[in-house]
């Protein structure tokens, strides 16, 4: 038995979509524990310099890399030059995502196809380059971020949902192919997070905001730090026997039907 089942340091970890939000909260989470942080954005240089800096500030050890997750010559020429110029990727975190809120029967076909795309088709690419090395290695593991909406659904996020289920049965598909490799495929299902995008519903008196904080037993939003514990677990030996499940950080949600309205 290691002497620490959650030491990851000297490892390399690849975290898409890491230059803010979710992503980089974990990805911090992971720096923090001693790991190499490989940060991958699409929005602009900047913004990764930026966020690179912003690692490197806290002593994490942190390189920079702008390549499109949807575009495979762009991830396969990404990913031989990531482990040409830094080392073997160890870790990847699938976390790069959007959602579109609109009602079903009003949405673009376009903007449908676009969510799946960047939701399941990314990390199916990302994944299917990043594994051949780990498959010759025998070993690295694999978090895909999921979602609640994994299991449930909710008005105006149809296309969200259809991803984030596809993604959960991706996961199970990609642990079933390859756990004998020694790779382990897991997923993180945060729930509802303090974030600069929530900040406007997280007004004490917003509907959405008392429904949060009314159907979550915990009785709170999430802070982001929160998610760092599961990435570092799915990340370390700690988890080595652990394949195809998902876990869920959300405060409980997905464990009560909730609570009338005037309950206290």
């Amino acid at each position: 038995m290691s002497v620490n089942l959650f030491d990851i340091k000297g490892k390399t970890a690849l975290v898409t979509g890491a230059t803010h939000g979710l992503g980089m909260a974990m990805a911090k989470g992971l720096g923090l524990a001693g790991a190499t942080i490989i940060v991958n954005g699409n929005s602009s240089q900047e913004k990764v310099d930026k966020a690179v800096a912003e690692y490197k500030a806290l002593g994490i050890d942190a390189r920079g890399y702008r390549f499109d997750v949807t575009n495979e010559e762009q991830v396969k020429t990404a990913i031989a030059k990531i482990e040409s110029e830094v080392a073997p990727i160890d870790i990847l975190i699938n976390n790069a995502g959007i959602i579109k809120r609109v009602p079903l029967e009003e949405m673009e076909v376009a903007d449908f196809k676009q969510v799946i795309d960047v939701d399941l088709v990314s990390p199916f690419i990302v994944s299917k380059h990043v594994v051949k090395g780990m498959i010759q290695r025998k070993s690295g593991k694999i978090v895909n971020i999921c979602s609640m909406m994994s299991e449930l659904g909710r008005n105006s996020v149809g296309a969200y949902a259809a991803a984030k289920g596809g993604l959960k049965m991706l996961t199970q598909n990609m642990a079933t192919e390859w756990g004998k490799h020694n790779i382990q495929v897991n997923g993180i299902g945060p729930g509802y997070f303090a974030t600069s995008q929530t900040e406007p519903i997280r007004i004490d008196g917003h509907p959405f905001n008392d429904f949060i904080v009314g159907r979550t037993p915990a009785g709170k939003w999430g802070d982001p730090d929160d998610l760092a514990g599961a990435a570092i677990f799915l990340s370390s030996n700690a988890s080595n026997f652990v394949n195809g499940h998902v876990l869920y950080v959300d405060g409980g949600i997905l464990a009560t039907i909730g609570k009338p309205a005037n309950e206290a």
